[in-house]
């Protein structure tokens, strides 16, 4: 008869793994890629360093896999958000706020992924511009929705959403290097609500 680990066992292997990734978001977003040893990460999580090889090769692979993983994570919040609306204004907001959310309450994540992923590694590159491309997107369907429901003018979608995506990033950066991040994040949101709907000359409605 096969062995199968018991629902107790497998849930113990799921928490140590667990542990770890949440350690190395905060080791590498603290060190750089480059400056994290595993023994760091394992001392952060409080496992033994032969957990982390029963889980992952090498320090490559585990950053590569928590790079994805990550940015899955925001896309999915935002995309959440935004897809909860039905206005322009009130899904830039909601995407928006999601996005801060996450700067204000896991700003690893945001260090991991817009200063600690660029230029780390070869093998990231790739994953680095699905990333780019799928946060892109989002705001490009929410542009396009608005040409179509005509309350912005025709424009190029995508150059508009890169624009969206770059300035957003640069202003949540900034905003993390504040003292105190969440006092400055509602200032933050209107400006940069105000600014996308500017930027694609959003014509206001009584519906808004």
């Amino acid at each position: 008869m096969a062995y199968r680990s018991s629902e107790k066992t497998r849930q113990k292997k799921d928490a140590k793994r667990t542990s770890m990734m949440q350690a190395a978001v905060s080791v590498f977003a603290e060190k750089g890629y480059h400056s994290a040893t595993i023994r760091d990460i394992v001392k952060e999580a409080n496992v033994a360093i032969g957990t982390f090889y029963f889980y992952f090769p090498d320090k490559e692979t585990l950053f590569v896999h928590l790079y994805e993983e990550t940015a899955d994570f925001l896309l999915q919040t935002i995309e959440q958000g935004v897809k909860g609306q039905s206005s322009l204004p009130k899904q830039i907001q909601a995407g928006l706020q999601s996005y801060l959310n996450i700067a204000i309450y896991e700003p690893a994540i945001i260090n991991l992924l817009l200063v600690g992923g660029i230029g780390a590694l070869p093998s990231l590159a790739e994953k680095r511009l699905a990333y780019r491309d799928r946060l892109t997107s989002i705001w490009q369907n929410v542009i396009e929705q608005a040409i179509s429901a005509n309350v912005i003018p025709e424009q190029n979608s995508r150059r508009i959403a890169e624009l969206y995506s770059g300035a957003f990033d640069e202003v949540v950066l900034n905003l993390l290097l504040y003292p105190e991040p969440s006092i400055e994040a509602s200032p933050a949101l209107l400006d940069m609500i105000n600014f996308a709907l500017n930027a694609v000359g959003y014509r206001h409605s009584e519906s808004d």
